[in-house]
């Protein structure tokens, strides 16, 4: 009878031992969750700082090139030409 009561005692603390591990896995996971959330928050802002940084760069080129400078003048007459299009196919549309 010793051994069963010695067998169970070892089992309840393995069985212990394993909970407590388990609890600090999903601890641990809970954490790198909520880790990997604001990541994920953060590099979407970081995205949106870098269109944003993108954007303002080309309407500076645009300007420098209308300034004078011939350093963007190629690439600026065909975004020019772009919106030029842009605004006749709209005044085709609002005529109809």
């Amino acid at each position: 009878m010793s051994d069963m009561t010695e067998i169970v005692d070892n089992l309840e603390n393995k069985i212990s031992k394993l909970l407590h591990r388990y609890e600090s896995v999903r601890q641990s996971n809970e954490a790198l969750q909520q880790e990997l959330t604001t990541v994920r928050s953060e590099y979407d802002k970081l995205e949106e700082d870098l269109q944003l940084s993108r954007d303002q760069i080309q309407t500076l080129k645009a300007a420098n090139a209308m300034l004078g400078s011939t350093e963007h003048k190629t690439e600026t007459k065909l975004k020019i030409n772009s919106l030029i299009r842009e605004i006749d196919q709209c005044i085709v549309q609002l005529s109809e």
